[in-house]
């Protein structure tokens, strides 16, 4: 069955949801440089919960390619259509902001442009490149596509030498089709897995809880994780972005979330995030250890 056809009551959301005000000097200093030179973060466009605490560590995400991406994602609130004209000089602004910024990891992702040729990578190699040679002392993860499992893609992201790279699971096998339409589970781990044998220095995933996956499918998704030699993982709860997204089928509970975390440092993770507002760069700047 379809999960946006489902009818069901929406799911109140428990007390634990709650986010603190980001607050504190760092913070502060990076917002207003922020609206001084109208930088472009996932961080204050996506409005993260975890916005505070990271800037407090000196780590900010930004994503590069536009704001409109070519797939449309069931759980995803980023616009789906024609994307405009790439902007060559963006590996520069980027590295520019970083610099204004003065952030010590950096977090850079992308919308999934598979209408290009090259499908964005040229514009990941260069960014990466101008990154180094603007803040040499700047660590980075990219949080990447999959590229449509293209080799030649991602041995561009791997040439480049970002200290993590990163591509999303987003969910179970099961629910694959339904929440990432136009993604492939086995693809996403095939991705993950080359990375590694390219020669990724550490490699991470992350799933998003509460879409209707059973607690056994969680644990078969972070061994198969493991089989592909991941790092590290993330588990956060998904938050549906408006009424045309999928629905919330389950908030997962606190105690559960940490069940994940000691299963998967069992596992063998170097590094297991787990909680309900966890994101893809929640501690981001620990995750290169």
């Amino acid at each position: 069955m379809d999960l946006l056809q489902e009818n069901s009551l929406p799911v109140a959301k428990p007390k634990w949801l709650k986010v603190k005000l980001p607050i504190g000097q760092k913070y502060t200093e990076l917002r207003g440089l922020v609206d001084k030179y109208k930088l472009n973060t996932i961080c204050t466009s996506g409005s993260c919960p975890n916005m505070g605490e990271c800037w407090g560590e000196g780590t900010a995400t930004f994503m590069i390619l536009g704001n409109i991406c070519t797939r449309s994602c069931g759980f995803c609130g980023v616009k789906t259509g024609r994307p405009e004209t790439v902007d060559w000089d963006e590996p520069e602004k980027v590295a520019r902001s970083i610099k204004i910024m003065k952030i010590r990891h950096a977090v850079i992702t992308s919308v999934d442009r598979d209408d290009l040729k090259d499908m964005g990578s040229i514009i990941w190699y260069e960014t990466i490149k101008a990154i180094r040679r603007m803040n040499p002392e700047t660590t980075m993860e990219t949080l990447i596509p999959d590229f449509q499992g293209q080799e030649r893609m991602l041995d561009r992201i791997v040439a480049a030498g970002p200290e993590v790279v990163s591509h999303n699971m987003e969910t179970v096998r099961r629910l694959t089709r339904e929440v990432r339409i136009q993604a492939k589970y086995d693809r996403s781990l095939e991705v993950l897995r080359y990375l590694k044998s390219a020669g990724a220095k550490r490699t991470k995933s992350g799933i998003m809880l509460g879409l209707g996956e059973t607690p056994g499918e969680v644990l078969q998704t972070m061994r198969d994780l493991r089989d592909a030699q991941v790092d590290v993982v993330t588990i956060g709860q998904y938050l549906q972005p408006s009424k045309k997204h999928l629905p919330v089928k389950e908030f997962i509970t606190p105690d559960q979330f940490k069940d994940y975390e000691l299963a998967g440092k069992e596992m063998g993770f170097r590094h297991v995030e787990s909680g309900a507002l966890v994101r893809s760069s929640y501690h981001a700047q620990k995750h290169i250890l």
